[in-house]
């Protein structure tokens, strides 16, 4: 079981760049064998899906919407998951929130458990 806290949230303008982190709280011990998963929610809309990453950190995953932009890694030996977040648009501001999975694929929230609080995100002039 992990248990998930994110950090790096804020206020950005239209362009920035922000660095989300999600770490394992716990033990850490189990941190490595999980998939990971950033997913946001706006104001109003259903989750949707971000990024994800494998175990290993070989394989990514991203939403069309922010291919390019975002870069999802890992560092299994500080239990951290991190989203690089560059040339932020508006419609990027919502709740980021991290998730674990035994695969990164398929993508949809159901396949991802142990969620964390989330950090909010506001892209805005």
């Amino acid at each position: 079981q992990l248990y998930l806290v994110e950090s790096g949230g804020g206020s950005v303008q239209p362009g920035g760049s922000l660095r989300l982190s999600c770490a394992d709280s716990n033990s850490g011990r189990t941190f490595s064998s999980y998939a990971m998963g950033w997913f946001r929610q706006a104001p109003g809309k259903e989750r949707e899906f971000v990024a994800a990453i494998s175990w290993s950190g070989r394989s990514t995953y991203y939403a069309d919407s922010v291919k390019g932009r975002f870069t999802i890694s890992r560092d299994n030996v500080k239990n951290t998951v991190y989203l690089q977040m560059n040339s932020l648009k508006p419609e990027d501001t919502a709740v980021y929130s991290c998730a674990a999975a035994l695969s990164a694929y398929p993508t949809n929230s159901a396949n991802f458990g142990s969620w964390g609080q989330g950090t909010r995100v506001t892209v805005s002039s």
